[in-house]
């Protein structure tokens, strides 16, 4: 592994004892660099490992799909790490309480976790190092580019970061080492893919109780998965093949249309780390696919998607009008009272009822999916701008609707498309018109531009919600 992805977040005297990974990010055992530097340091200090995960009381903003899709994919990944002989530890409670608590029963020597910039996980972390008493590492698995390595500021747009992730691909987007149950990992950087490990040697077992998980009675808890995603490291897999083999081909030009999409669908499988975006982007680059189509999938994978993390790494109040550009602000204020087509109330976005049928049918589609097309979420997040009494209020509606419909949402991306769709985050200036300002508009005429909106519409109009 590449020793920027790693960071000493939590400098304490080395002791003996096992290494403990606390997943929270990355819920994977495939292509994981947390897990394959938690054991690459297991094996050098030749102490036992286990992988941790902490069930929290409770999430801002998540719904019980959301648990149920994630749970139903730890349950995999625990089958796997279990075939390798490393003990999954499924904790409940606090996060950050809860490991802390677990590792000093189980006499940690060192703690390795994922990084997450968003401000649930930075309190998490928080508690947690209040009172660890050994050495805590961070991982940085989420990105191909590490966010800390790219840049140490926040970017104002796509292009003043892309020449500094491209500059160091090279560096960064590497094969994967193999996980080999009983065998030292060679984590080298010049390791070539499949190559056999150095050395031969097996994990001492675990000592300490591990919680007994029944997993049956904590999926039944939280219900079924959403019908549309199934969980799990197999399932993202899958998508991804599928993806290759329909979308990839035709993503240049069918990309921006929520018709038959070329969309690859990861991005709820991506959110809940079932997936590596570089396992992704590997595959993407060794695809038959045209390069124009790669090309414009890699941009969206890397560039944009690293956009996103580095926004809410150095940006605290990613999810408040704090976040805008000075020139988003002043244009929202001076044309905060300008009459609105439509006031929409919070009822009336829920249940799908606007004067806008396309709005109407993209909000359908998340309440019956759990997910909606990138390019119709700018345009439903722009029209609730255009039908709010602020920008204040704007945000916090796109917040809340897609945190708690949206299977990828409470994420990095998620804040800063919100961000980007209502003040202009990572945008510039726009010629001005009512509401919007300089903010760059959507409307309904241009989205028939680009796809056969009746055509949509019909598809997700059902007579219950007319």
């Amino acid at each position: 592994m590449h020793p920027a992805r790693a960071r000493l977040i939590h400098d304490r005297p080395q002791h003996p004892g096992p290494v403990l990974y606390w997943m929270h990010r990355e819920l994977r055992a495939r292509d994981n660099w947390a897990l394959l530097h938690a054991l690459a340091l297991a094996e050098q200090r030749r102490q036992p490992l286990a992988v941790a995960f902490c069930l929290a009381r409770r999430y801002p903003l998540a719904a019980l799909p959301h648990f149920a899709f994630m749970l139903h994919g730890l349950r995999e990944t625990a089958s796997t790490l279990a075939s390798l002989g490393i003990p999954f530890l499924l904790l409940r409670g606090e996060p950050g309480h809860a490991v802390a608590d677990y590792a000093r029963h189980a006499k940690i020597g060192l703690l390795v976790t994922d990084a997450d910039p968003t401000r649930p996980k930075r309190a998490w972390l928080a508690d947690l190092l209040a009172s660890l008493a050994c050495p805590a590492i961070e991982v940085d698995a989420r990105n191909i580019v590490p966010a800390r390595r790219a840049t140490d500021k926040a970017e104002y747009m796509a292009r003043t970061l892309r020449p500094k992730i491209q500059r160091l691909l090279p560096e960064f987007l590497d094969p994967f080492p193999n996980l080999t149950p009983g065998l030292c990992l060679d984590a080298s950087p010049g390791a070539s893919p499949g190559s056999p490990p150095a050395c031969a040697l097996t994990l001492p077992p675990w000592p300490a109780a591990a919680p007994a998980v029944d997993w049956p009675a904590l999926l039944a808890e939280f219900g079924p998965p959403p019908p549309h995603f199934p969980p799990g490291e197999t399932a993202a897999h899958s998508a991804l093949a599928a993806f290759l083999r329909t979308g990839l081909p035709r993503y240049a030009d069918d990309r921006n249309t929520p018709l038959e999409p070329a969309s690859s669908r990861l991005s709820p499988y991506l959110h809940f780390g079932q997936i590596s975006a570089q396992r992704i982007a590997l595959a993407v680059q060794a695809s038959p696919a045209p390069l124009e189509a790669r090309l414009a999938f890699l941009e969206q994978l890397i560039v944009r998607r690293e956009l996103a993390e580095n926004f809410c790494l150095h940006t605290p109040h990613y999810d408040s009008t704090e976040a805008f550009p000075a020139w988003a602000r002043a244009t929202l204020a001076k044309h905060q009272h300008d009459a609105r087509p439509f006031l929409a109330s919070e009822s009336q976005l829920d249940a799908a009822a606007t004067p806008d049928p396309l709005w109407n049918a993209a909000q359908r589609q998340l309440l019956a999916t759990g997910h909606l097309h990138g390019w119709l979420r700018m345009y439903w997040a722009k029209q609730i701008l255009l039908w709010s009494p602020d920008s204040e209020t704007a945000l916090a509606r796109v917040l809340r609707l897609n945190d708690t419909l949206s299977l990828d949402g409470r994420d990095v991306n998620g804040y800063a498309g919100a961000a980007w769709s209502i003040g202009g985050v990572h945008d510039r200036p726009w010629p001005e018109r009512p509401v919007f300002g300089t903010i760059r508009s959507m409307t309904p005429g241009g989205a028939a531009k680009k796809f056969d909106v009746k055509r949509f519409v019909e598809a997700w109009t059902r007579p219950s919600l007319l």
